[in-house]
């Protein structure tokens, strides 16, 4: 693998320019607004038999502007500027490429390099709209530095609104962001931002891969949000994807030159049959270059501080994991069932990534388990810095579902959560937007279901299904976020519980937006409990902060005691102890902690505690109390102490 990515480098660094050229290409191909008013066009469409440009500019006549073909399937063209020295395309003129495609036929296309997309309200296609503002938004704000605990909200925000409406830019940046920083979030993770026409696709179904999505604002609202971010410390990651397309060819990559190839493997092997989408050629030049250089734009334009790259599993193997399971062993990992070419473009992408800025953060939507995906490159690794332990989710959701609480195992759950490669970096979470669509359930409401409707008010008596399910939650997140990984994700809203579910507008709906929002204002009414989740949530990311047990070695797990249903464990000099047990509470409770020496006495105090009062608790543990260790052996320590 290694061998086929030194290749594959070795060619790139022999152009003209190298590495750094080769994906700068979104500053020369689509079309380019040159310094004196001139623009300049280039496409790849080997398909062609000719290729023209109509627009607004020249009245959509398709035949006056025909570009210049081009070694490889490219074509040029170059417009000079007006008479006057005004742009030969003014900003905001609607454009298309015109294909001839080789039976003849006439398409109009959108350039996969164009920058903004709008769709009117009373058309079904967007049209390509050529954004050169006189002044575009200037960045005043640098980049925080790499984070080592990383703490992400994963965010869309369309949906970032109580409002039945699609949300924009600007309300994410003046109502949401203060909303993260407070609750000690220091990242953002942003989906379906690259445009996609179908919104209910929840941005996965990408159709302009250089776009930011319209239906938010314009390029320079995002930038200015992502700017704001920046302003108070938070990392802004984009959601990337990278391993399929829309089949939409009217607005989208599709048969861009007229074949079912350009971009995408022609035949059965171009298509992904559960996602109905397109799959990229990975082993083709002009698709290295194009997303390489896509990767690089959402950096140096917009100044997105890494990526997380969806379907990553997809990617990595010719059957795309449909119907097939992981055990672990490495024969599913290494064989003619891995799609190299794929897995050499992430190494290549995270290469580039790490060479040119190297303060960058990349992590994998990985369900397989791919060895090494998260090693460095020079290791023969995917060089990723990250990868989603996607088995967290999955073994609450099995949890709550199958077993009544007194049959809860503490093993299980110890061994889900520590299960992993510690030389590969893992984000762990409890629920993500997978868990929040319709069809799913949140934990929130697998817990407390209907209840949520009628006993979420503090005015109304606290029955037994919400205690439950408010416990459960705090104790779910905590032990999810001290004990899974080396970083930890929330989706929005997930952590003070939002009930129902997400569903987009969609003919199922009666296109409605009901379920299209996040009702942020729960956590604001003092007389609803959503505020005890919300104040828990903030609280555990500001510890995190003070003691980054996420930056810390993996936990030193000392008790997961079954008939108790006791889990305790040490990380960052910090003592966590939960007790799962449904209706038994201990006293004078031994519990071991890491310091080896016999000779001096160590007091310990609660710092967080979930049965506190401003968190929905029963404010059972006196707050005040010292705890004091003991030169008494106990689960394979020298040292103890009661709680």
């Amino acid at each position: 693998r290694y061998s086929l990515f030194h290749n594959h480098l070795k060619n790139i660094e022999q152009c003209e320019g190298g590495l750094d050229q080769f994906t700068k290409s979104y500053k020369t191909f689509g079309v380019n607004q040159l310094l004196e008013g001139g623009i300049y066009c280039r496409e790849w469409a080997p398909g062609a038999e000719a290729v023209f440009l109509a627009g607004d500019f020249n009245g959509w006549n398709p035949f006056s502007h025909p570009y210049k073909k081009l070694e490889y399937g490219k074509w040029e063209l170059l417009i000079p500027p007006g008479e006057d020295g005004c742009p030969a395309v003014p900003h905001g003129s609607k454009l298309k490429v015109v294909i001839r495609a080789q039976n003849g036929a006439l398409l109009y296309r959108i350039s996969p390099w164009a920058r903004y997309v709008v769709r009117d309200e009373d058309k079904v296609n967007y049209d390509w709209v050529h954004w050169n503002p006189p002044q575009s938004y200037i960045h005043k704000h640098p980049s925080p530095k790499r984070l080592k605990s990383l703490r992400i909200y994963e965010s869309h925000v369309g949906i970032a609104s109580p409002e039945g409406k699609v949300a924009s830019y600007k309300n994410f940046t003046y109502n949401v962001l203060p909303r993260i920083k407070d609750l000690g979030y220091n990242c953002v993770q942003l989906m379906a931002i690259m445009e996609h026409a179908y919104y209910a696709s929840f941005g996965y179904q990408v159709t302009s891969f250089f776009a930011a999505s319209s239906r938010y604002g314009t390029p320079d609202d995002l930038k200015e949000m992502i700017d704001v971010a920046h302003s108070m410390g938070i990392t802004v990651l984009l959601d990337v994807v990278h391993s399929h397309a829309s089949k939409n060819s009217e607005d989208g990559l599709n048969q861009f030159d007229g074949t079912d190839s350009c971009f995408f493997h022609s035949g059965y092997r171009g298509n992904h049959q559960l996602w109905d989408s397109r799959l990229f050629d990975y082993a083709n030049w002009e698709v290295l270059r194009f997303l390489l250089s896509n990767l690089r734009m959402w950096i140096e334009d917009y100044r997105f501080d890494g990526f997380r790259f969806d379907g990553v599993t997809s990617m990595l193997y010719h059957h795309h994991g449909i119907g097939t399971g992981f055990s672990g062993d490495y024969n599913e990992y290494f064989g003619l069932h891995v799609d190299e070419d794929a897995l050499c473009y992430l190494m290549l992408a995270n290469h580039m990534i790490n060479s040119l800025h190297p303060e960058c953060i990349t992590i994998a939507e990985d369900v397989s388990g791919m060895p090494a995906l998260c090693r460095p490159v020079a290791e023969g690794g995917g060089g990723f810095d990250y990868r989603l332990a996607m088995a967290i989710p999955d073994k609450w959701i099995q949890i709550i579902k199958e077993l009544k609480d007194e049959d809860w195992n503490m093993g299980n759950i110890v061994h889900t959560l520590t299960n992993r490669r510690h030389e590969e970096k893992y984000i762990a979470y409890a629920e993500s937007h997978d868990q929040a669509l319709v069809g799913d359930k949140t934990l929130a409401f697998r817990l407390m279901d209907a209840e949520m409707y009628t006993n979420m008010s503090v005015l109304m008596p606290l029955t037994p299904v919400i205690d439950r399910g408010i416990q459960l939650h705090k104790m779910i997140r905590l032990i999810t976020h001290a004990l899974g990984g080396e970083g930890y994700l929330n989706f929005m809203g997930n952590e003070f519980g939002h009930p129902e579910w997400l569903d987009f507008p969609r003919i199922g709906n009666n296109e409605s937006y009901h379920y299209a929002r996040r009702q942020f204002n729960l956590t604001e009414d003092d007389l609803l409990r959503y505020k005890f989740l919300n104040a828990f949530d903030r609280d555990m990311n500001r510890l995190e902060e003070r003691f980054g047990w996420l930056a810390s070695p993996q936990a030193y797990v000392s008790e997961k005691h079954e008939a108790n249903k006791v889990i305790a464990f040490e990380r960052a000099d910090l003592v966590f102890i939960f007790n799962f047990h449904p209706y038994q509470s201990y006293v004078d409770y031994r519990v071991v902690f890491w310091y080896s020496s016999l000779t001096v006495v160590f007091k310990y105090k609660i710092l967080l505690d979930s049965d506190a009062g401003e968190y929905g608790g029963h404010q059972r543990l006196d707050h005040n109390t010292e705890y004091f260790s003991e030169a008494y052996p106990h689960n394979y320590r020298p040292n103890s102490l009661m709680v």
